[in-house]
């Protein structure tokens, strides 16, 4: 039977926000892409600021973790969000090309907010390779110490095919489909495969237990450490790739929509904008922001950074000679004829 026994959401955790946290300082938190790679190589890979591997760095589950960074900054997804994936939802398609999409669930989507999600071809291939390799052998070796035998309440998909969990208690059977199932019971999740019991959640400890948001908080924090540490000034949390998906996206549509709009009559900009919309509303739906507003502080951002490409144009010697005194002027002539 149907039950509705999915955990509640956390209140306080899911509120969706209704205008921007520092839209009074109109500041936004984010890395140029150049600046991103280089705190991603850096701080996540473990490389050195050259490009070449970095002496002494033991970061066995660098691919994960550049993984998880790769389609965070691609996506603008949340870290709660994203922590909260399984294997049923996100796409696995190697041979695709451009983008695929998964649908994130309201059930783990702030503030009920369920949507598409684009993730670009380059970013799946990543994602299948920590499947197939790290991520395969954390559970195999942890389903072989019958770890996930001793989860207590577990909830089980039997069938891939058909994302339902069950649950039995006290001889009844309860079912719930696996997309409304919320963070929290997530991580009790297991399906029944050729190899047995293994979890659903995509990200996995070495030990293969569900990974925290906590603990891809500690790994940004740490990330940003090990930048400072080799001398690369750059610090990144997990909300920094939020917003730079944001404001990087956000540029590149507003240089399409402008594009475009350049040859067109009155009429035909009117009908263009009515089928493609704004890039600004666009890029509110794919955060799902609430009100417009909580969107245009990206727009801030554009325009700071605009000021900056302008500035740097203006030379450091800009002096007029004809700002120069009239007495000055006058000494040199004379000088000049003596």
């Amino acid at each position: 039977m149907e039950s509705g026994w999915a955990g509640r959401r956390d209140d306080a955790e899911q509120r969706p926000a209704r205008c921007a946290h520092d839209a009074v300082r109109e500041r936004v938190d984010w890395l140029p892409p150049a600046s991103c790679r280089l705190w991603r190589d850096v701080g996540v890979r473990g490389y050195d600021p050259s490009g070449l591997p970095a002496a002494g760095f033991r970061g066995r589950w660098a691919a994960r973790n550049s993984a998880f960074c790769d389609l965070m900054v691609r996506t603008g997804l949340r870290v709660s969000e994203q922590a909260a994936l399984t294997v049923l939802e996100l796409p696995t398609d190697r041979a695709a090309d451009g983008y695929q999409r998964f649908w994130l669930p309201a059930a783990i989507a702030k503030g009920g907010s369920a949507r598409w999600i684009y993730v670009l071809a380059s970013v799946i291939t990543d994602l299948v390779a920590y499947a197939e390799i790290d991520r395969a052998k954390a559970a195999a070796d942890a389903a072989a110490s019958g770890r996930y035998r001793s989860w207590r309440w577990p909830l089980v998909v039997e069938d891939p095919a058909r994302p339902v969990a069950v649950r039995s208690r006290d001889g009844v059977r309860h079912t719930v489909r696996v997309s409304e199932l919320c963070p929290a019971d997530r991580r009790r999740l297991l399906i029944d495969g050729a190899g047995g019991l293994v979890p659903a959640m995509f990200w996995l400890s070495e030990r293969g237990d569900p990974l925290s948001v906590p603990t891809w908080k500690r790994m940004f924090l740490d990330a940003s450490r090990r930048c400072q540490e080799a001398g690369v000034p750059l610090a990144c949390h997990a909300h920094t790739l939020r917003h730079t998906f944001a404001v990087v996206t956000l540029e590149q549509l507003q240089r399409g929509h402008i594009a475009a709009l350049a040859g067109l009559t009155p009429e035909q900009r009117g009908h263009y904008t009515r089928i493609f919309g704004d890039p600004l509303d666009w890029i509110r739906r794919r955060l799902e922001h609430r009100s417009l507003t909580t969107t245009m502080v990206y727009l801030h951002a554009l325009a700071e950074l605009e000021m900056r490409t302008r500035m740097a144009l203006v030379p450091d010697g800009w002096e007029d000679p004809r700002d120069t005194p009239l007495t000055i002027l006058a000494g040199e002539t004379s000088g000049r004829t003596a």
